[in-house]
């Protein structure tokens, strides 16, 4: 439903406008707004006008009108109009960017009129804060009376427009959507999507926060660090850092995780888990999550001999080139090599013997962790490539046919996460798309902003292989890990985490830590005012006082929560 609004006059009097908005008002940090502007005495448009805001993302958007003069092929100077799309147009500020994508119409106001459609998408930033046409349309064309254009000198234009959340202005990610994200701090790649994923497996924060780590030192236990990081992403309001966990892990450069994948790192993260777990009450937590197992067989053709060998895995890699979707990829991953000619199977006593060799699943874990091969050594350039192929997934999957018995309990999952890269082999950006309830509602995580978002954002829109897709913020933009979880364990994964889930003891030291580390804080900024505003000797003093103040303030209460706790 459409409302009525007044724009700002313009230096020329007899100038009217008007704007349409949306009546939902309220929900400003909506991702996607349709509205309406019209320009009254058009014939008599000398300047540019704005339309009034209408939000989206938290950001005003706003249609701009304007009179260019353009040149034609042969040099002939031509009157149009332009319209663009402003977005935040009234900020100083000099960090922030949103990418947007819409379309901009010019409506004609006859029965059986055409309307004038443009379709635009732009990264828009503080230096580029509006994006359309300078020659929207020519103004022969806006007065000609058969388009329709124009009635009682006016016009009005028609602004669609969808945007992701915007990086560098104030977006309360906890208020619009109740999660946090993690702080980019450089050099962790793929790091803060895995990091969301192992938080929204519910079941195994849980058994994160019931590993001891008392006594362990806070700046080498890989555990520790985890589950302060995941204590922050839960309650929390701001961006969680995790410079204490690269560190710990020992992974502090970019060199770190270049020289490593996201499927080595999880190997690593969860085998490190596993080894602190053992001897505890959450001993076996991950195995029993993430262990799958299969059967690798050779069978020779000719005389009977074969050999089997039942392997465990905590993920599984599947080719996408020249795949067109996740079935292709597991039935080719099960598919039969022949061993023959100078490839031939050496089965002892028998000699060289032709053979069938592959693999069979015998069990699928209740979380499964697919890793897509977008990332391949190509010996032509002698240099790992990118391949961006068209790849499709679903939200829902059953791979009952790829198991070698019938299972008992159906093997049918659901989606709920999608790790995207965007870019090439060189590098580029990562964001993870995240199914927190199994419930069909997506989220976006992009480092420290977390928004909305649709379905086809998070599953369709990141099959890869179009290139020029205008929905894409950058080129070769495509998922390359899957995280799937059992139908019929989605309530037993996805169980609630409250705080009485948290050992009283990591509590306690966690609240230390933070009040530590603000008394620090305000230590820094102390001493910094000091310095840098009055370096008498009686400022000096008075400062001290405040810090010491600050601090013994924080001790005691300290104090005091332990005493309360302990009761």
């Amino acid at each position: 439903m459409l409302g009525t609004g007044s724009a700002e006059n313009t230096t020329a009097d007899t100038l009217q406008t008007n704007a349409e908005l949306p009546k939902e008002d309220d929900d400003i940090a909506r991702p996607e707004a349709t509205f309406r502007y019209t320009v009254q005495n058009i014939s008599q448009l000398k300047e540019q006008v704005l339309s009034p805001p209408c939000y989206v993302r938290c950001l005003p958007w706003k249609i701009l009108v304007l009179i260019r003069n353009t040149t034609t092929p042969d040099r002939q100077q031509q009157k149009a109009l332009g319209i663009f799309l402003q977005c935040n147009g009234d900020c100083d500020s000099p960090g922030w960017s949103c990418y947007g994508l819409g379309e901009l119409k010019l409506l004609s106001y006859k029965p059986d009129g055409e309307h004038l459609c443009r379709k635009l998408h732009h990264m828009y930033h503080s230096k580029e804060d509006d994006w359309g046409f300078a020659h929207f349309i020519s103004w022969n064309n806006l007065f000609d009376p058969d388009n329709g254009f124009i009635k009682d000198d006016s016009i009005t234009i028609e602004a669609h427009v969808v945007a992701e959340a915007p990086h560098g202005v104030s977006w309360d990610s906890k208020k619009y959507t109740g999660y946090i994200g993690l702080k980019n701090q450089g050099a962790t790649c793929y790091m803060n999507s895995l990091l969301q994923t192992l938080f929204f497996t519910n079941v195994l924060r849980k058994a994160v926060y019931k590993i001891p780590t008392v006594g362990d030192d806070s700046s080498r236990s890989v555990a520790f660090a985890l589950q302060r990081v995941f204590y922050d992403l839960q309650f929390s309001d701001k961006a969680v850092a995790t410079k204490k966990l690269t560190k710990s892990f020992g992974w502090e450069t970019l060199d770190s995780f270049m020289q490593h994948d996201v499927q080595e790192f999880l190997r690593v993260l969860l085998d490190k888990l596993e080894n602190k777990m053992k001897g505890t009450v959450v001993e076996g937590t991950v195995p029993k999550l993430f262990e799958g197992k299969m059967t690798s067989f050779i069978k020779c053709k000719n005389v009977n001999c074969s050999s089997t060998r039942v392997e465990t895995f905590y993920d599984i890699q599947l080719s996408v080139k020249g795949k067109n979707n996740i079935y292709e990829s597991f039935q080719d991953y099960i598919a039969i090599e022949l061993l023959d000619g100078e490839n031939k199977y050496d089965a002892g006593e028998h000699g060289l013997q032709e053979a069938e060799k592959g693999v069979r699943f015998d069990v699928f874990p209740p979380i499964l962790h697919l890793h897509l091969m977008r990332f391949q050594y190509d010996p032509q350039s002698d240099a790992s490539i990118k391949f961006n192929d068209r790849f499709e997934f679903y939200e829902e999957i059953n791979l009952d046919q790829y198991l070698q018995e019938a299972p008992q309990i159906p093997a049918h999952y659901t989606l709920h996460a999608v790790l995207v890269h965007s870019g090439d082999n060189h590098g580029g950006h990562y964001v993870v798309f995240i199914n927190p309830k199994g419930d069909g509602k997506w989220f976006k995580f992009d480092d420290d902003v977390v928004a909305r978002c649709s379905k086809q954002d998070a599953i369709e829109y990141n099959f890869g292989g179009k290139e020029d897709a205008p929905y894409l913020a950058r080129r070769a933009t495509s998922a390359y890990m899957l995280i799937y979880i059992q139908t019929s364990q989605l309530k037993y994964v996805l169980q609630d985490v409250t705080q009485n889930d948290i050992p009283n003891d990591l509590c306690e030291r966690i609240t230390e830590e933070m009040r530590y580390e603000m008394v620090r804080t305000c230590g820094r900024k102390i001493r910094c005012k000091k310095f840098k505003s009055d370096t008498s000797v009686t400022s000096a003093k008075y400062y001290a006082k405040i810090f010491s103040a600050v601090k013994q303030f924080f001790t005691l209460q300290a104090i005091a929560g332990s005493k309360y706790k302990g009761r």
